[in-house]
C-alpha cells in the first residue's frame, strides 16, 4: 500500500515514457547527462514528495555542479515492476526510493544494495537526528540499507467537513459509527467513501487496520513470521467479513474499482464534494492541498484516526502505513557515485530547506527537535497531528505489501481485490492466502 516510489539508470523506452526528468538523461551507463554528464541517477515516485525532491535537486546541483543528483519520476504501480526488472538486469539506478521491509530485503539478499552502516556510524550527527524506530524498516541483521527521505506516513481517515455537516454527522469513532454514517450519508444522496480501487493497494489499508483493531499487532506478526495457517486466524476472517459488510452496505463511491490511486482521482472526489471520506496515507494531504488549496485553507478538510472496534484487542492508538519512504544505494555504484549519493543523503536530505519544503507540503519528517518548526508552519494543526500520531502510537505497522516478500505481497493485493469485488468470500480469501504463504 501507500504512495510510493524508487530510482536508477538505464531504462527501456516504455519506462522512459513514464518518467519526468529533472534534467536530460543519458542513453547508457549508470549516470544521467547534466552538463558534465556525471550526475547520479535517482528514481522516485510522482506526487507525494516530488515537489520537495525537485527543489532539493535544484539546490544541490547548483551548489555541487560536479556531483549532481538527477531524478526521474514514476507512477507507483509501473514503478515497482520497472525497478524489479532493472535491478535484476543489473542496470538499475544508483539511488532508488523504496518502503523498506520485505521488498527491500529481497534486493539486499540478492546483493543489489549497498550497506550504509559505516557511513552512518562515521557521521553521528546524521544518524542520531533520525528516529531509530524508522531505521528499523531498512535494517537487516544489524546493517542499515536505506535512510528516510520524506515524512512519516500514517494512514488516516480524511473527511469533507461540509458533507458531514450536511448529513448532521460527526466523524466516526467506532466501526459501528462508521456503518451508521454510511447509511446516513447515502440517505442524503452522498457517496460515503472514495477509494482508488483500480490500484488495489488502497484496499489493503482497510484490512490492515481491521485486523489490528480486532486482534492486535501480533496477528500480522504471525503472518510475517510465516506461521502455518496464520491467514485463517479468526481476526483475519473477521476483518475480511467486515470489509464485505462495508462493501455490501454501499460504503464506497460508485465505480471505486475503476478509480486510480496514482493520479489524485480518489482525493479529488473528496475535495469536489463527490465523496465524504477517504482512508489514505498522510501523503494524501499534499495531494489534496495541491489539487484544491482553497479547500484546505478554508478549513473544509478534516482528519481522524481509524475507528475502534468494540471488543477488539488492538489499541486505538495503533497505526499502519509507512514509517517513511527511503533511499537505498545500489551495490554497483562506483566510488564516485557512492560518494555523491552519501554526501547528498547526509547533507542534502533533511537540511533546513528540505525540511521546510516537506512541512509546506504536509509531510512530517522523522527527525528530532522539530517542535519549533511544526508550530511555525501554515498547516501546524495537520503537521502536529501527524507528528503526535506517529510519536504516540503503541504500534506502527509497515504496510503489509512492503513487509511481506514481493511475491506474497502481490498475491495479497490480487486476492484482496477479489474480496472487494465480491468474487471470493472471506473464508476463501483466508484459505487462498494460507496456500500462497505455504508455497
Amino acid at each position: 500500500m501507500t504512495p510510493r516510489m524508487p530510482s536508477r539508470v538505464l531504462i527501456t523506452a516504455s519506462a522512459a515514457a513514464l518518467t519526468i526528468t529533472l534534467s536530460a538523461c543519458g542513453s547508457s551507463g549508470r549516470t544521467a547527462a547534466g552538463g558534465s554528464g556525471d550526475g547520479t541517477l535517482a528514481w522516485a515516485l510522482t506526487q507525494g514528495s516530488e515537489a520537495t525532491f525537485r527543489a532539493s535537486a535544484t539546490e544541490w546541483n547548483k551548489e555541487h555542479p560536479d556531483a549532481k543528483i538527477n531524478y526521474q519520476y514514476f507512477q507507483n504501480d509501473p514503478f515497482k515492476q520497472k525497478l524489479r526488472t532493472a535491478v535484476g538486469a543489473g542496470n538499475g539506478p544508483m539511488l532508488f526510493e523504496n518502503w523498506g521491509g520485505g521488498g527491500l530485503k529481497s534486493y539486499v539478499d540478492a546483493g543489489k544494495v549497498a550497506d550504509l552502516t559505516s557511513d552512518l556510524d562515521a557521521s553521528p550527527e546524521w544518524k542520531n537526528r533520525i528516529f531509530p524506530s524508522v531505521l528499523k524498516s531498512t535494517t537487516f541483521d544489524g546493517k542499515v540499507y536505506g535512510v528516510p527521505v520524506n515524512g512519516v506516513q500514517p494512514v488516516v481517515l480524511y473527511y469533507n467537513k461540509e458533507l458531514l455537516e450536511k448529513a448532521g454527522a460527526q466523524p466516526p469513532k467506532t466501526w459501528d459509527d462508521l456503518l451508521a454514517l454510511v447509511k446516513k450519508l447515502k440517505a442524503e444522496g452522498l457517496a460515503p467513501i472514495s477509494m482508488g480501487g483500480a490500484s488495489k493497494w488502497p484496499d489493503l489499508m482497510w484490512l490492515e487496520y481491521l485486523v489490528d483493531r480486532v486482534g492486535g499487532p501480533e496477528i500480522f506478526a504471525n503472518i510475517a513470521a510465516g506461521k502455518k495457517d496464520a491467514w485463517s486466524d479468526p481476526a483475519v476472517l473477521k476483518a475480511a467479513q467486515m470489509i464485505e459488510q462495508l462493501v455490501d452496505a454501499g460504503g464506497f463511491a460508485k465505480g471505486f474499482t475503476s478509480v486510480s490511486a496514482d493520479t489524485g482521482q480518489a482525493e479529488a472526489q473528496l475535495y469536489t464534494g463527490k465523496a465524504a471520506m477517504i482512508l489514505q496515507g498522510s501523503w494524501g494531504y499534499g495531494t489534496i492541498n495541491t489539487g484544491s488549496p482553497k479547500f484546505v485553507s478554508e478549513g473544509h478538510l478534516g482528519w481522524t484516526g481509524f475507528p475502534a472496534v468494540t471488543g477488539g484487542r488492538g489499541d486505538a492508538t495503533n497505526i499502519v502505513g509507512n514509517p517513511a519512504n527511503f533511499f537505498s544505494l545500489s551495490s554497483q555504484a562506483s566510488a564516485k557515485e557512492k560518494k555523491t549519493a552519501v554526501s547528498y543523503l547526509k547533507d542534502g536530505v533533511y537540511n533546513d530547506t528540505y525540511v521546510d519544503n516537506l512541512l509546506k507540503n504536509g509531510d512530517v519528517p522523522p527527525v528530532k527537535d522539530l517542535d519549533a518548526k511544526l508550530k511555525a508552519t501554515d498547516n501546524a494543526d495537520w503537521t502536529t497531528y501527524v507528528y503526535t500520531l506517529a510519536r504516540d502510537a503503541k504500534s506502527f505497522q509497515l504496510s503489509w505489501d512492503q513487509a511481506l516478500t514481493p511475491e506474497l505481497g502481490n498475491e495479497l493485493l490480487t486476492r484482496l481485490d477479489q474480496l472487494f469485488l465480491g468474487q471470493i468470500s472471506p473464508k476463501e480469501f483466508c484459505s487462498q492466502m494460507d496456500k500462497a504463504a505455504a508455497k
